[in-house]
């Protein structure tokens, strides 16, 4: 017969390994690896990303629309998070609060090809005349 104390341990460590075995499952579900979504907050900014819900809700592969008003034919621009002038991550943690709407960016949008064509979205820079020494 088995001692009580042994008994316990080996009912313990069975408990452990099925709640990460769950929470494997459970993370797995509610991280959708390649789909990009757009999630627009309560202060006006617009971001996209990889949509992440576990262990913190928030995004990964970020990008945010960044406006400016001075260039007439593109007002509006896309940037990428983790190529601002600061280096954060690339990943954006999300106060689930500060929501206002969510949506799955469609196969045939815009944005989604943008980002697929140029993840990093380096922009190609026009070829300046070289001055001649004349």
């Amino acid at each position: 017969m088995m001692k009580e104390g042994k008994t316990n341990k080996i009912l313990i460590a069975i408990i452990i390994l099925l709640v990460l075995a769950i929470g494997g499952v459970v993370g797995f579900k509610f991280v959708k690896g390649d789909e990009y979504h757009g999630v627009f907050l309560r202060s006006g900014d617009l971001y996209f990303g990889k949509l992440v819900r576990f262990p913190s809700y928030g995004l990964k592969s970020v990008y945010f629309v960044q406006s400016n008003p001075q260039n007439k034919e593109t007002p509006l621009s896309i940037e990428r998070l983790a190529n601002v002038f600061w280096g954060p991550e690339d990943f954006l943690k999300i106060n689930k609060n500060e929501i206002i709407w969510t949506a799955k960016l469609g196969k045939e949008s815009d944005v989604l090809r943008l980002i697929k064509t140029n993840p990093n979205l380096t922009q190609q820079l026009p070829q300046q005349e070289k001055p001649s020494d004349e």
